[in-house]
């Protein structure tokens, strides 16, 4: 099992910058990508932005620019937002989806951290 721990998350002006960290722990034998989703209120979680074994990257096209993921060694995610909008206002999941050869490979989800960003 992978646990997925977030942090970072709270309200922002508009044009604000937030960082959200995710910190994965517990067995963790190969993780094949990390990212982040989204959900705003009365719509669908959607896919933010995620990194893949070996390093590439991916976003929504609603926040390339503004948006980067990266991690580090002792497989810490960060997600660095700029130039938010209030419609960047969601609640942010960190997951982790484990590599195919694993054991009864799943993906995990962290509990959400609220990001809310006033105009």
């Amino acid at each position: 099992q992978v646990q997925l721990v977030e942090s970072g998350g709270g309200l922002v002006q508009t044009g604000g910058s937030l960082r959200l960290s995710c910190a994965a722990s517990g067995n963790i034998i190969c993780l094949s990508a990390m990212g982040w989703y989204r959900q705003a209120p009365g719509k669908e979680r959607e896919l933010v932005a995620t990194i893949i074994s070996g390093g590439n990257t991916n976003f929504a096209e609603s926040v390339k620019g503004r948006f980067t993921i990266s991690g580090d060694a002792k497989n810490t995610l960060y997600l660095q937002m700029t130039g938010l909008k209030p419609e960047d206002t969601a609640v942010y999941y960190c997951y982790a989806a484990d590599c195919d050869v694993v054991p009864g490979a799943r993906e995990y989800w962290a509990e959400g951290t609220l990001v809310t960003v006033s105009s």
